[in-house]
């Protein structure tokens, strides 16, 4: 696939990294000198250095012939016109990250057909989404839903006292609509057998029916009670998205923000949530306002170490759980290994995940990038015949390394085990390590032939 990536920041760099570590003919368009040499040093794809929104440039990166332009850059407007001009041009699709609400909130149907854009991704709002998942779940580190909410994905820290501890996954005696899809260990993350043992320190991902999650997470002994008291500290974009949300989930929200004009404006859009003036790293504001008693403290403004540190705070007050935001990444593995920080949330990783899903071949519905992309999970849609189709999954040759979690007929889902089949019309979740991922594709891009 050709694929023309506007903007070389966080996030064209790692699409850029990822999407050419998959063989894809990438060209990056970069206007900052710097930016552009770190990509020529570090990834093997064609760069030009210009104006993403210039009809010039982009018809030096092949506009014309392209299967997909994604424009990432740091302004909507450049962003908006860039599709505009690709999408004229002849290019497939065309995918724009739009922060600002004026226009990320407006009419889908009016961008696609005016502008030519196909696809929105607003990574504030999609980030202050995942939060709301997690909040709903409150032991969970981590929640994807698949084939409308049927399917969930969970990912729990083991109790060291649970009775599963030591225990093979075939004598867990979980649900049987729910089963282990991963587990993360010592960083790495192992796609299991029957016969692997869970250990402490273990972070596992349960997939399975939605309605049988709960049962499942008082067995890996982490179950805990409704969120009910939310502090948030930082009233940028995702705070106020994120507040809008856990409004219609009533809940009892404050939110922190420093500069007096944007408490004004969050007042002044926010109907239940109270708004407070104020220093978050004042340790007698946190005493104050009972920060310790918040059932979770989630921190979102943009400097990482301010997150990190005061949600530590928060933390040693009593508050039970601690969500940050992380616009580095690469912080996530550490910052989870540090007691008080529950979850890490990554705008960057978030997006990606997004547009990744435009990228894959076949009937992909949506993807999931598990643990700063240590793993995928893939949802997928069996549209066409298929030789893989009606044959006991023993006796299918899928890829090393990956897992049929999960597999939803119209209103059933089931967890197969292998005298189960895939049949046309079901949607199927497959978890794959990231080097399986091209394999898990082309496997499910087979078509049956034709008979002569």
């Amino acid at each position: 696939m050709k694929i023309i990536i506007i903007g070389a920041g966080k996030v064209g760099f790692s699409l850029a990294q990822r999407l050419s570590s998959e063989k894809h003919d990438i060209v990056v368009i970069e206007k900052d000198s710097e930016r552009k040499e770190i990509i020529d040093k570090y990834l093997d794809v064609m760069t030009i250095r210009g104006n993403g929104a210039s009809p010039r440039v982009l018809e030096a990166a092949g506009v014309r012939t392209s299967d997909l332009l994604i424009a990432v850059t740091d302004l909507d407007e450049v962003n908006m016109i860039a599709c505009m001009i690709a999408k004229k041009y002849g290019a497939k699709k065309t995918i724009a990250r739009i922060r600002d609400s004026e226009y990320a909130e407006g009419s889908f149907e009016f961008f696609s057909s005016n502008i030519g854009i196909d696809y929105i991704i607003n990574p504030e709002l999609v980030t202050a989404v995942e939060i709301s998942k997690v909040l709903k779940v409150p032991a969970a580190l981590g929640v994807e839903d698949y084939a409308n909410g049927k399917v969930q994905l969970v990912e729990l820290r083991v109790d060291p006292n649970s009775k599963i501890v030591g225990q093979t996954l075939k004598e867990a005696e979980f649900p049987p609509s729910v089963l282990i899809a991963a587990i993360l260990r010592n960083d790495k993350i192992i796609i299991p057998k029957g016969d692997d043992i869970l250990a402490k320190g273990d972070i596992v991902f349960l997939l399975g029916q939605t309605e049988s999650m709960e049962k499942a997470e008082e067995i890996i002994g982490t179950a805990l009670p409704p969120v009910k008291r939310v502090m948030i500290l930082g009233g940028g974009r995702t705070g106020l998205y994120l507040a809008k949300i856990l409004e219609s989930y009533d809940m009892d929200i404050e939110l922190i923000e420093s500069d007096l004009e944007q408490c004004e404006y969050l007042s002044s859009e926010l109907e239940k949530t109270l708004v407070l003036h104020g220093d978050g790293s004042d340790l007698d504001l946190l005493y104050e306002e009972s920060a310790g008693d918040a059932d979770a403290f989630i921190a979102l403004t943009n400097d990482d170490k301010t997150n990190f540190l005061i949600a530590l705070l928060a933390k040693e007050l009593g508050a039970k759980k601690t969500i940050v935001q992380v616009k580095r990444s690469d912080y996530i593995p550490i910052l989870e290994r540090v007691a008080g920080i529950d979850v890490s949330i990554s705008p960057r990783i978030i997006t990606a995940a997004f547009i990744l899903k435009l990228v894959r071949r076949g009937d992909v519905v949506s993807v999931s990038l598990l643990e700063s992309d240590k793993a995928e999970a893939l949802e997928l849609e069996i549209k066409n015949p298929a030789p893989y189709l009606d044959i006991p999954l023993y006796k299918v040759h899928f890829p090393n390394d990956t897992l049929v979690g999960a597999i939803v007929r119209g209103e059933k889902v089931i967890i197969p085990n292998g005298q189960d089949v895939l049949k046309l019309g079901d949607k199927v979740v497959v978890f794959a390590l990231p080097q399986q991922v091209s394999k898990v594709e082309n496997f499910f891009a087979q078509k049956a032939k034709r008979r002569k």
